[in-house]
């Protein structure tokens, strides 16, 4: 697949405030539900710091999954209502299937759950419907994305995937364009160190899953696509099985932009995750 072609443009560099985990003693906790009365639905530490967020666009060659942690693809849907579950789950789920097999040069792709997201959809209690999420964070720990596997494919089918390279991979993208309220920011997964984890539980009807919450560190460097497009998507490398020179997860995380417009269009968008497995012999190739 091609990407688009570099903007270069320093003006579309943005700040603004992002939300960071702060270090503490209690272990921080998210429902996914509403929480029973008189809890909080988010339990843990956090600060806002202001950051300066880039222009992927104008990344040389554009951003690599395995690279920066993150890639910038089109992709033309023939998805129409992406709140209609039964469609997402027959016209949408294959179609991010093959992308990801491109992009990526993977063996097989499986795709297993999606979100969409609307800010006034989800004030206003439609089912299903999440609101942006303004906290950094990576969708799986080292744990969780093991566990997640065991819980998708079953014991036996797991311990022979295990053997395998696999990764979790998310697909993002905005249901109308241009994006300008409420864009998808994404660090550099380069400028990301152990130090800078922190596991938050989150805390399901049937279950419990974890992800990664970050604290603050100025080597962070964050992009985000401006003026980003529905026929335009985000590829996160939400985990990777590789201990080597590849980039294992990102953080990524809504955020408001200063420069978006007054009572302009929220933003809507949908991500789909997916488990991509590799093959046994991965081919030879030089970091980039």
């Amino acid at each position: 697949m091609g990407r688009p072609s570099p903007r270069p443009d320093a003006s579309l560099t943005l700040e603004a405030e992002l939300v960071y985990a702060v270090k503490a003693d209690r272990q921080p906790f998210v429902y996914m539900y509403e929480p029973p009365a008189g809890t909080p639905r988010l339990v843990g530490d956090y600060e806002t710091r202001r950051v300066a967020i880039h222009d992927a666009r104008a990344i040389k060659g554009g951003p690599l999954l395995d690279v920066h942690g993150f890639a910038l693809h089109p992709h033309q849907t023939a998805l129409i209502d992406a709140y209609d579950e039964a469609e997402v789950r027959s016209v949408y789920y294959p179609e991010i299937e093959r992308l990801v097999l491109q992009a990526t040069g993977a063996r097989e792709v499986l795709v297993f759950d999606h979100n969409v997201r609307s800010g006034p959809k989800a004030q206003a209690g439609q089912r299903g419907v999440y609101e942006p999420v303004r906290r950094v964070h990576n969708d799986y720990t080292y744990a969780s994305a093991e566990l997640r596997l065991r819980q998708l494919l079953g014991a036996a089918e797991a311990e022979r995937r295990l053997l395998e390279r696999y990764a979790i991979i998310n697909v993002w993208r905005p249901l109308f364009g241009p994006v300008r309220d409420t864009p998808l920011a994404v660090c550099d997964a380069r400028t990301i160190e152990a130090e800078d984890l922190i596991p938050i539980d989150l805390l399901y009807p049937d279950r419990i899953g974890q992800n990664f919450t970050f604290t603050y560190h100025a080597r962070h460097r964050w992009y985000y696509v401006p003026d980003m497009l529905a026929d335009e998507t985000l590829l996160l490398k939400g985990f990777d099985s590789a201990d080597d020179w590849r980039s294992r997860f990102t953080a990524h995380t809504a955020f408001d932009a200063e420069n978006a417009p007054v009572n302009g269009r929220p933003r809507e968008s949908i991500e789909v995750r997916t488990l991509v497995f590799f093959p046994a012999v991965p081919p030879d190739g030089a970091r980039r």
